[in-house]
């Protein structure tokens, strides 16, 4: 099972590569670049029309989440995906494969990856190495900018894949579920800032940071290694599980580890740090800082 879970979960630049060159990336077969970067760091819309796998086409995050939200890259309507994403030339029948060019290899990816699943989507995959690792290895990229077809999208939201704010503060007392924190060590614990907030964890969370299943190259680690980390953390695979990190993207890269585990049913707190600092109450804050003043 693990094995079958693992080739739609990822794919490899080797298998994309021969569909690209075989003509495959149309209707049925959807490429998306799903980078984002700090704007002060890099552009990414730029740099995707500067170079990108040939047949892909721009998944921009910033235009795909919930825009009346405080909070950052929250899940969009399921009409609003739906008409983003139909307009990508994506429909319930097509595979789609995400990737993005982060210098780890994996960054955004799972994020656009665990959405399509959120919103009732079974064939997407993450290009296992990501667009680095792609150019690493010659295979062909393009300035061309494709036009696909527009395609209808029905959206439904699996809400077993997501959590709320007010569900992960019922979980404080009732521990109905683990929490996996995805971020660094340092924001977990509290002992340095979070991209200019205090720092700290949900209550009875574990850390286990997203790089943590990526290899020196960026790829994911194998079956095995992920397990053990799971295994080393004390995390249950067979007991509901919760991820969560500053804005609800690393979470995601918990959910694809646990996926290629056989554990398909990863929720993710969508409001993560960010809500989670300007909502619960202070007792429900855990950090050193705070404890060492």
């Amino acid at each position: 099972m693990a094995s079958r879970v693992l080739s739609r979960a990822l794919v490899t630049a080797k298998w994309l590569s021969e569909a690209v060159r075989a003509g495959r990336v149309g209707t049925s077969l959807r490429v998306l670049d799903a980078s984002w970067y700090p704007p002060q760091e890099r552009n990414a819309r730029q740099e995707f029309k500067e170079r990108h796998i040939p047949g892909a086409s721009f998944f921009d995050i910033e235009e795909c989440r919930d825009q009346s939200s405080p909070y950052d890259f929250m899940l969009p309507s399921e009409s609003h995906f739906a008409d983003y994403v139909g307009r990508l030339g994506v429909s319930n029948d097509t595979h789609v494969v995400v990737y993005d060019g982060d210098e780890l290899g994996t960054f955004y990816a799972p994020r656009a990856w665990w959405m399509f699943r959120a919103f009732g989507h079974k064939e997407v995959s993450v290009l296992n190495g990501g667009f680095k690792n792609w150019v690493k290895e010659g295979h062909p990229v393009t300035a061309e900018v494709s036009q696909p077809t527009p395609a209808v999208f029905k959206a439904r939201l699996d809400r077993a894949l997501l959590k709320t704010f007010e569900e992960m503060i019922q979980n404080v007392g009732s521990l109905r579920f683990q929490v996996v924190d995805s971020r660094p060590e340092g924001r977990f614990r509290g002992t340095e800032l979070d991209q200019g907030l205090e720092s700290g964890h949900i209550p009875g969370a574990v850390n286990i940071p997203f790089h943590s299943f990526l290899t020196e190259t960026g790829h994911e680690k194998s079956i095995e290694e992920i397990q053990e980390i799971f295994r080393e953390k004390k995390v249950d695979l067979s007991k509901p599980l919760v991820a969560t990190c500053r804005k609800g993207v690393t979470a995601c890269h918990i959910a694809l580890a646990a996926y290629l585990c056989g554990k398909r049913d990863v929720a993710v707190y969508d409001g993560s740090w960010s809500e989670w600092f300007h909502r619960a109450p202070p007792r429900y804050k855990v950090s050193e800082l705070k404890r060492n003043k």
